[in-house]
């Protein structure tokens, strides 16, 4: 049975909002230690990071941990897409609910590693995401395709294909259960 990205979507995101605070410390400890032991070793490089939702995996603890070793970056909306600026604090909160570093004239056009939060993956690694399409734009835009990772705080993942082709792919998936490598 063919399921659509939409409802596929939708799924995704209740069962994330349906995880309980118990279970929210446990997969933010274990995501943030998969990510920094596949991260280890790793300096001077440009990463771009996503600044958590509420339901998203929370991988602050990475990023301040890493911030001492490479250069952070995170995105900053523009139009239906977004640039990369530093991460500095303050952070203040701006459309859909996201905290942002504050704008930038510097243009980043670069970056070696990307770690984007994923609502659901296909079986092609493609991501389904909040449905603005805005991480597909700014990779698009990219002349080199950064290492990628992808992070879920529970595994959502189907075997068939319903991502379109301009639908941004990952290296590794990082999720509290288990990853998942190209």
């Amino acid at each position: 049975m063919l399921i659509s990205k939409d409802n596929f979507r939708k799924k995704c995101i209740k069962e994330f909002k349906l995880a309980s605070k118990k279970n929210r410390y446990y997969i933010t400890k274990r995501i943030n230690q998969k990510l920094l032991k596949h991260l280890k070793g790793v300096k001077n490089k440009r990463i771009l990071f996503y600044y958590p939702l509420e339901f998203e995996a929370d991988i602050r603890q990475s990023l301040i941990f890493l911030r001492k070793k490479c250069e952070i970056l995170l995105p900053f909306m523009e139009g239906t897409s977004f640039k990369m600026v530093r991460f500095r604090l303050p952070l203040k909160r701006k459309k859909f609910g996201i905290l942002e570093a504050g704008n930038s004239h510097r243009q980043i056009k670069t970056v070696d590693i990307a770690v984007v939060p994923a609502v659901g993956v296909d079986i092609n690694l493609q991501r389904i995401g909040f449905g603005a399409g805005m991480y597909d734009r700014f990779f698009e835009k990219l002349k080199k395709k950064p290492y990628t990772i992808f992070i879920q705080p529970k595994l959502c993942f189907t075997k068939e294909r319903i991502c379109d082709d301009y639908d941004i792919s990952c290296d590794i998936l990082l999720t509290p259960q288990k990853n998942i490598k190209k």
